[in-house]
């Protein structure tokens, strides 16, 4: 799971490193590598393509696709552990979203828990004033499209296999980013090219490494070691950028982190 987020990291900022290139021209790269290493796998399992409930799994690649080019924008705008900690709100709407698309039911003080965490965003947005009323928008929205895209998992759990709702993810994005890239492409060049290539394999490893360490290890106990990925966002993120935050800022972030791990002790 750190090997994980570490990797995960890196691609963050990487991403963060080419803001000369359009954000949907990142998610294409990325998607393009992601479907040829899934699809390899697939056929090498000899699993269908196509699976059997597509309509959901196209609202699943939809969803992740929204949420994945949002977050890429974000990573490209405002500092880099600020646009990791509203990401991290994805749980909360996984939650949220899941009373009414899943039919679960929630404690009351799970609201709280919700509470605390939008709380935290409030206090970044006001105290760190590289963080527009715009770009927490879009942070947020990302969140929501993630915590979307978690529930239509949750739903297709058992009648798809795994790689399959992993495959519909670039399968759904690369059209949509593809068209969108045509009008506003940017030519990569020189470092670009191995940059863009290091963002889709260091993606790939850290799933690999979340997936391994979820289906190995007691999931209570190694889920809340996901948020080390703050700390990892916050090292890097002065290291690489000269980014650092007032006070005020980092008790916004530990709010939100605090209200995203209660939430999920207490389920």
């Amino acid at each position: 799971m750190l090997l994980a987020g570490i990797f995960f990291a890196l691609m963050q900022v990487l991403v963060k490193y080419i803001p000369h290139l359009p954000a949907v021209e990142i998610v294409f790269f990325r998607s393009l590598i992601s479907m040829v290493a899934t699809y390899l796998i697939l056929k090498r399992k000899r699993v269908s393509l196509f699976g059997n409930n597509k309509k959901l799994l196209m609202i699943r690649g939809a969803s992740g696709a929204l949420a994945l080019i949002m977050f890429f924008y974000t990573l490209q705008n405002v500092p880099l552990a600020s646009a990791v900690t509203l990401q991290y709100l994805s749980p909360i709407f996984t939650a949220i979203l899941g009373i009414f698309i899943a039919k679960e039911k929630i404690k009351p003080i799970r609201l709280f828990y919700f509470a605390l965490a939008f709380g935290g965003v409030l206090i970044i947005q006001g105290f760190d004033p590289r963080m527009s009323m715009k770009f927490l928008l879009i942070g947020v929205g990302s969140a929501f499209f993630a915590g979307t895209a978690y529930n239509i998992i949750r739903k297709l759990k058992g009648s798809e296999h795994p790689l399959v709702i992993v495959f519909y993810f670039p399968l759904v994005t690369l059209p949509i980013v593809g068209v969108w890239s045509y009008f506003k492409w940017v030519m990569p060049s020189g470092w670009d090219w191995l940059i863009l290539a290091a963002i889709g394999t260091f993606t790939q490893m850290a799933q690999y490494y979340m997936t391994l360490a979820y289906q190995h290890a007691n999931l209570a106990k190694i889920a809340s070691l996901n948020y080390i990925g703050i700390v990892y966002a916050l090292i890097f993120g002065f290291i690489f950028f000269g980014e650092t935050f007032n006070l005020l800022t980092y008790l916004g972030m530990g709010l939100v982190l605090l209200g995203v791990i209660l939430n999920i002790q207490s389920k």
